[in-house]
């Protein structure tokens, strides 16, 4: 049953973001108003540290967990339609998903659109990926990522694979945008009940302005045209009260269908990345918790693994 709580931040994020689309900010306001916003809004957790840095040229966060399960690394990539979002609306989110993952992230402040239209994002988080794993080759890593972030983390394992790299070792999607052209159903029909798209209007714009002179239905624009087999392990969590559910139903049908395992979540009466909410209301707290579990458990059992064929190299002696 959906809680109270819940259904109370349902009705105020819906007021809030309405009367900031009225407002017509230009971008670069409508980003400051965003920060302004989420550090108003977004609780940071206790128990993390955050540390500024660069990797490859870009600017991340690295959030620190004070507990940790092991060495593995959470690469994750904020939402915002590709044109908005960084490290500060997505840090307290990030971080409670580092706590529940018993790991520490790295929150990557990837170029955004027009400025940077396609494939800029993609090669900023290709270059980080990179860098990890040159700086430290035995250290897994996961993906994780929001929205756009998701379908970017989800175009990151693509590009992957297709060019011979260490994959990630799982992928943990909050309500990614996989189809920039629009074409799925959910677009329409589920518009008028989600605060963030009550019509297609901003995510057209946004998908223009990112794609630039590439095709819409490109597979790393859009990865709902891409061929998914290889892919890691993935668990998507999505609400049903979001235009993007068709993304998410269509995305775990298509990855199991072509070989990968694939989970999804759909949550009843929760919309567009509920989980910025975490600290606030239990269904964010809840799937945080889902995503942090599966996420530990991928970086860890697949560090095992690494100890376990380092190992097999070496035989012990038995003693006479």
């Amino acid at each position: 049953m959906q809680s109270i709580r819940s259904r109370f931040l349902y009705r105020v994020v819906k007021y809030q973001l309405a009367r900031l689309a009225q407002r017509d900010l230009p971008l670069p306001e409508y980003r400051l108003a965003r920060d302004a916003a989420a550090q108003r809004l977004f609780r940071m957790p206790a128990g993390i540290k955050v540390e500024a840095g660069e990797v490859a040229g870009c600017a991340v966060e690295w959030l620190r967990p004070e507990v940790q399960a092991g060495p593995g690394v959470l690469l994750y990539l904020h939402g915002g339609a590709y044109t908005g979002g960084s490290c500060i609306t997505h840090r307290a989110l990030a971080s409670r998903l580092s706590l529940a993952a018993q790991h520490q992230s790295l929150l990557l402040d990837y170029r955004l659109a027009p400025e940077y239209p396609f494939p800029a994002a993609l090669d900023d988080a290709l270059a980080v990926y990179r860098e990890l794993r040159r700086v430290h080759p035995a250290r897994p890593i996961a993906l994780a990522g929001d929205s756009a972030g998701a379908g970017l983390a989800l175009s990151l394992a693509l590009m992957l694979r297709d060019q011979g790299d260490t994959p990630p070792v799982a992928l943990a999607l909050m309500s990614p945008w996989t189809d920039l052209a629009l074409t799925l159903a959910t677009h329409q029909t589920r518009a008028a009940v989600d605060p963030y798209f009550p019509s297609t209007a901003r995510l057209e714009l946004a998908a223009r302005l990112y794609a630039g002179d590439t095709p819409l239905q490109h597979p790393l624009v859009s990865p709902h045209y891409a061929l998914l087999h290889g892919l890691p392990q993935t668990l998507i969590h999505v609400g049903d009260k979001e235009a993007l559910l068709d993304d998410s139903r269509l995305l775990a049908q298509c990855m199991t269908a072509q070989g990968c395992k694939a989970s999804i979540q759909i949550f009843p009466g929760m919309w567009h990345v509920w989980q910025t909410l975490g600290g606030r209301m239990p269904e964010a707290d809840r799937s945080i918790s889902a995503l942090g579990e599966f996420l530990c458990r991928q970086l860890t059992f697949s560090l095992a693994q690494g100890w376990a064929g380092t190992l097999a190299h070496f035989p012990f002696q038995r003693e006479s």
